[in-house]
């Protein structure tokens, strides 16, 4: 029951802000992993961009204790931090770790993958993920060392040792563990772990709920879109560990996914039928959405992006 009372807790009443600068002090880990589900822990990251003071801990950094071995979700956005993961899973268990995944190309999925290589342990990630580490990871590592400072210390970049195109199932213990790209998304690469005897998705960037999702210029919203309303939805999980944000259901994540997207490319239609130029589409009523963390950050960029996109669909 322990784990019930804590995703009840974590889904009805937490509340991620920005205003709290570290939740576990003494350790690198913005916060301490939390028990989702029997077997399955969370690292819930701050909601706020990546600081010195949250050490880029700004994701979720999962991991699955299979009673054969420990399955990492996400690398780490340091080396330093990677290590603190580590820590805190010994303190669990003294089950191997087997594997570890990355959710995308992104710092804090993958810089932390220099402290897991060195334990020669086999790092997983898409193909286009793997790309993007081989082609800005350089540019990645210079933009956290100037947050983190001494706290990016050891870290070097390093791929994944393995890379897949559709999916990578993993049989260990009591778990079936699902890598699945399910299309495009948030970025290049963007992979879910499904556990589908569990009903629980690690779902990675391609779900948001406490914070704004980020577009990026190579984040086409129209196809985010249809790999949600094709290949998200038909998992029908039960339970959601988000990429930012405290774990959740179906119903939060489609609400500020699904429900953002869809809104913010009716506002910009609205204001492309109106003759809008780009200067005004920053400033399209979003206000619906002002309670999110990063909103001030995100808005305007988001909208846009959004514009520039739909202009020449």
């Amino acid at each position: 029951m322990r784990w019930i009372i804590c995703l009840l807790s974590l889904t009805t009443f937490a509340h991620a802000s920005e205003d709290i600068a570290d939740k576990y002090p003494g350790s690198m880990l913005y916060d301490k992993p939390v028990e989702v589900i029997p077997g399955v822990f969370s690292a819930i990251g701050a909601t706020a961009p990546p600081t010195y003071e949250n050490a880029g801990h700004n994701n979720n950094l999962s991991f699955i204790v299979t009673g054969e071995g420990v399955v990492v979700i996400n690398g780490g956005a340091a080396y330093g931090l990677a290590k603190a993961l580590h820590d805190e899973i010994r303190a669990i268990t003294d089950q191997p770790i087997k594997l570890v995944f990355n959710e995308n190309g992104q710092g804090h999925a993958m810089l932390g993958n220099s402290y897991w290589a060195e334990l020669g342990v086999p790092i997983i990630a898409h193909e286009d993920a793997a790309h993007e580490v081989e082609e800005y990871g350089g540019t990645i590592l210079e933009g956290m060392k100037r947050y983190n400072r001494d706290q990016a210390e050891g870290t070097f970049v390093q791929g994944p040792t393995e890379t897949f195109a559709d999916e990578y199932i993993v049989e260990m213990g009591v778990f079936r563990i699902e890598a699945r790209h399910l299309g495009p998304a948030h970025s290049p690469g963007d992979i879910v772990i499904w556990l589908p005897e569990q009903s629980l998705v690690i779902s990675g960037d391609m779900a948001f709920h406490e914070r704004m999702l980020p577009i990026f210029a190579d984040t086409y919203t129209a196809d985010w879109l249809e790999t949600w309303n094709t290949e998200f939805e038909a998992l029908n999980a039960t339970y959601v560990i988000p990429g930012h944000g405290h774990p959740t259901n179906m119903a939060q994540v489609r609400r500020y996914t699904k429900g953002y997207l869809e809104y913010l490319r009716g506002k910009i239609g609205e204001h492309l039928e109106n003759g809008g130029d780009l200067a005004d589409a920053y400033y399209v009523d979003q206000s619906p959405y002002a309670h999110l963390d990063t909103f001030e950050e995100l808005a305007t960029k988001n909208a846009g992006r959004v514009y520039e996109q739909m202009e020449f669909e």
